[in-house]
């Protein structure tokens, strides 16, 4: 009980780390709303992560998300502060990598990873928002991007293992000399 404790604070900090804030060179008009909808969406899908895991009990996929996030937005902050790479709208000097972006795309492989494909299409699109949503929104370059979708998606990969269902169905065709068919596999 303890350690589910624990994970939900850790998962809770990184969320908290998630990369939403004022901006500090306003833009205007539609990119000024894109902006702002990329951070929501940017909160949003390390919520799903979050959710998703507690609505499951899946507290192995916490402690995986967990790890993924924390590697992730950690090599992030520490790329920052060695590159010092200037913002497209010169607001400062931490432009690489994109830390929305990262923490975005970790989310949705680890949605993918864990969950399936019919869940990580949908986060990966919200994802790619993100991600254009800074450049559009003038924070970020592509390389910026490219960067930090390259480190959400291979630390989560290397952390999320599939979940393992309590129930697996297998269906496959069946032929003999009199009959045709399928053949249905129920495991518990």
């Amino acid at each position: 009980m303890i350690h589910r404790i624990l994970l939900l604070l850790i998962t809770f900090s990184l969320l908290s780390l998630s990369p939403i804030g004022a901006q500090q060179i306003e833009v205007s008009g539609s990119r000024k709303t894109v902006r702002v909808a990329g951070d929501v969406v940017a909160a949003v899908i390390p919520a799903a992560c979050f959710i998703s895991t507690v609505a499951l009990s899946d507290w192995e996929g916490l402690k995986q998300g967990s790890f993924a996030g924390f590697s992730s937005v950690g090599l992030a902050f520490i790329l920052k502060e060695i590159t010092d790479k200037e913002r497209p709208d010169m607001s400062d000097d931490k432009s690489f990598p994109s830390m929305h972006t990262t923490v975005s795309f970790t989310g949705a492989a680890f949605i993918q990873r864990r969950y399936g494909w019919q869940w990580g299409i949908p986060a990966y699109a919200a994802a790619g928002f993100v991600g254009w949503s800074r450049i559009y929104g003038k924070k970020h370059d592509g390389w910026d991007v490219a960067a930090g979708a390259l480190m959400g998606v291979i630390s989560a990969y290397l952390f999320t293992k599939p979940f393992a269902e309590k129930y697996h169905l297998s269906i496959s065709p069946a032929a003999g000399a009199e009959h045709m068919g399928f053949c249905a596999l129920l495991c518990f």
